[in-house]
């Protein structure tokens, strides 16, 4: 008989952008038949239905301050206890506050531990962890807030996206006839911006060219009665929804993205769709900026900093692409060649090495 597979433990918390990824390496890994468990916190456990079956520990977590230094040290020794306990062969970690107790007690046991950053920037937990880290995985070519050392440790692998998204990369852009097919998205709980800023957009477009669009957005919840009465007011074809429950079909028939620019940039380029990138402006570091620009300098996207995203703007962006649809479909072939859809693989294939040279030594 073989021999099981061990057990990989994925540190991950805090927002979609930190633990979607991790659930998409998650299942890459039980496709090999390994076994997974998860750490995370009170906030990752809202996202606990993307990982379907995997046994989930939940623990304390806290900032670098002096208010969140009692649960964070709370979490730590709650995560060695669960690192003793369940012997794993490696941990993940995927950076943010939640994720550094159980990747700093992975490290103080001794438990080869990578380190991924979906972001071009590397982040303050992971910051702190690159010490010890046996291996850094990044998202971006070009990444920045790394020392020498880390970048030593390093390697681009893209961010891991579910397989069904994954998937839309061997599918080609839909063709642009006689309608444009717009999805909005707004980070994992919609923004308001859009809501503000869109409807006004189209309601500038003449009733020939509001025809021709065909609109999903995902809005907030004290936000969407009034975009639906919008729509419907220009009788524009339109579905608001708090919450996309199919985002790859959607993607799928997708012309044109509007929306953040977090970990949802990797999902847009994988199915090579163009878009529109609005960056969340008050990150400190403006990661999101940084992530936009990346696909944008390359022609895959426009990007539009949030104080400049105006009715007009986005009227004129809508009206240049219903009047010349190559521009998109231009775009489309650029943000593709942006897209690494293979990425929870890759992550995937680096464990099994880093478990292997371990078992050889």
């Amino acid at each position: 008989m073989n021999n099981p597979k061990p057990l990989i433990i994925l540190s991950a918390g805090g927002t979609g952008g930190h633990v979607i990824p991790a659930a998409a390496l998650a299942h890459a890994l039980q496709a090999k038949d390994y076994a997974v468990e998860v750490i995370t916190d009170a906030r990752g456990m809202k996202f606990a239905g993307v990982f379907g079956d995997i046994p989930i520990h939940e623990i304390p977590a806290g900032t670098f301050s002096p208010k969140g230094f009692l649960p964070l040290l709370m979490g730590l020794c709650k995560s060695i206890v669960i690192m003793l306990k369940n012997r794993p062969a490696c941990v993940v970690g995927f950076g943010g506050y939640p994720s550094f107790p159980g990747t700093f007690a992975a490290q103080i046991l001794c438990i080869p531990n990578i380190l991924h950053e979906s972001n071009a920037i590397f982040g303050k937990a992971n910051k702190a962890l690159g010490l010890l880290a046996t291996k850094i995985s990044l998202s971006w070519p070009k990444s920045y807030g790394l020392s020498s050392r880390q970048k030593a440790k390093s390697i681009v692998i893209g961010n891991p996206i579910r397989a069904d998204i994954a998937a839309l990369a061997d599918k080609p852009y839909p063709p642009i006839k006689d309608t444009l097919n717009i999805l909005v998205m707004g980070g994992s709980l919609g923004a308001t911006i859009f809501s503000e800023v869109i409807p006004k957009a189209i309601s500038q477009l003449t009733d020939a060219q509001r025809k021709k669009l065909r609109i999903t957005q995902q809005c907030r919840e004290g936000d969407i009665n009034a975009v639906k009465s919008a729509y419907a007011d220009m009788s524009v074809k339109a579905k608001c929804a708090t919450f996309i429950e199919n985002v790859p079909d959607e993607l799928k028939k997708c012309h044109l993205f509007i929306g953040r620019s977090g970990g949802t940039v990797f999902e847009i380029t994988a199915a090579g769709r163009p878009a529109i990138f609005v960056p969340y402006p008050h990150h400190a570091d403006q990661q999101q900026k940084i992530n936009a620009e990346a696909i944008s300098d390359q022609g895959g996207a426009w990007t539009i900093e949030e104080h400049i995203f105006t009715p007009d703007i986005v009227k004129d962006h809508i009206t240049a692409f219903l009047n010349d649809p190559s521009t998109l479909i231009n775009a489309a072939g650029k943000s593709k060649a942006c897209g690494m859809p293979d990425a929870a693989a890759k992550l995937a294939a680096l464990i099994e090495e880093i478990i292997e040279s371990k078992h050889v030594r």
